[in-house]
């Protein structure tokens, strides 16, 4: 009977024990690698400090750039009227300084003084007075020296001064207007209302109301007698003016005159209701011219004789 032959199990070959190793290191590695925790915080890691930080400051930034956008969307009407605003300021703050600088340049400097409105005046006589104004920029032309220049001039009532760019300037002049003659001795004195002498001559100016005011109605102040003979001579048409000869205040409540021609008296009372009794003497002049004395003194009582 033979015997079984014994299965002897042979040593591993060292090529195969090399293999075998490395493959468990392999997988023993990927095991070590996987439970590794990651960068990134994958697979259910704990992010680091750093990416924390990292990710909010990328949030805040996104936050920003979100609500800037907002702002800018819901601020676009303000913003574009503010544009507007401030684009239409400096255009006005632009012409303000061209014309303000074209203003005060010598292109604007005052070469012409035109007077207009003299009769009795010398208009030669006032440009010459206002001569010191030329040179000056038109903007700064002395107002304050030319009325006192134009104070040398009694017969000037009043004026005015417009300015014709880019060299002129034009002084318009309102003259005194004489209303009547008061006896200076031997002379006469052409009045106007304020009492300002116009003219003095040694005969009595033709056209003209012989104003006679005795004591104080002397006085040219707005209570005297000559102030009330001046009011009357103003409130009367031109077709009755030209027929006063003489005008007596003795006081400002006590007005008569005498007509050319007719020598007939007028009482006139006070200055009141000078248009009124003027109305009413034209009236009674027309209706009885042969009349010697006229009373309007009480104008809706009027009586001739």
């Amino acid at each position: 009977m033979t015997e079984p032959i014994p299965i002897v199990r042979g040593a591993v070959p060292a090529t195969e024990e090399r293999v075998g190793s490395d493959a468990v290191a392999e997988g023993k590695a990927k095991k070590v690698k996987a439970a590794k925790p990651s960068k990134s915080g994958s697979q259910g890691q704990l992010p680091t400090n750093r990416e924390i930080r990292r990710a909010v400051s990328e949030a805040r930034k996104e936050r920003s750039r979100v609500e800037r956008g907002e702002v800018r969307r819901f601020t676009k009407r303000s913003r574009r009227r503010r544009m507007v605003w401030l684009a239409s300021l400096g255009t006005l703050a632009a012409l303000v300084v061209g014309v303000a600088l074209t203003a005060f340049s010598p292109l604007m400097a005052l070469k012409t003084i035109d007077i207009a409105g003299t009769a009795r005046i010398d208009a030669t006589a006032v440009k010459k007075a206002l001569d010191n104004q030329i040179g000056r920029p038109l903007p700064l032309v002395d107002q304050g020296a030319i009325r006192a220049d134009l104070a040398a001039f009694p017969l000037i009532r009043s004026y005015s001064v417009e300015s014709h760019p880019p060299n002129t300037i034009v002084v318009r002049i309102v003259e005194r207007q004489p209303i009547g003659v008061v006896a200076a001795g031997a002379k006469f004195d052409l009045v106007d209302a304020a009492k300002v002498t116009i003219a003095t001559t040694d005969a009595r100016p033709d056209g003209f109301p012989l104003i006679q005011a005795t004591g104080a109605a002397q006085d040219a102040d707005a209570k005297s007698g000559f102030a009330a003979a001046a009011s009357v001579l103003s409130a009367l048409p031109p077709s009755l003016l030209a027929q006063v000869d003489t005008i007596t205040a003795a006081t400002r409540d006590d007005v008569g005159f005498t007509l050319r021609g007719k020598s007939a008296t007028v009482v006139w009372g006070s200055a009141d209701d000078s248009d009124l009794k003027a109305a009413a003497l034209a009236a009674l002049i027309q209706s009885v011219p042969t009349a010697n004395r006229y009373d309007v003194s009480s104008p809706h009582s009027v009586t001739t004789g």
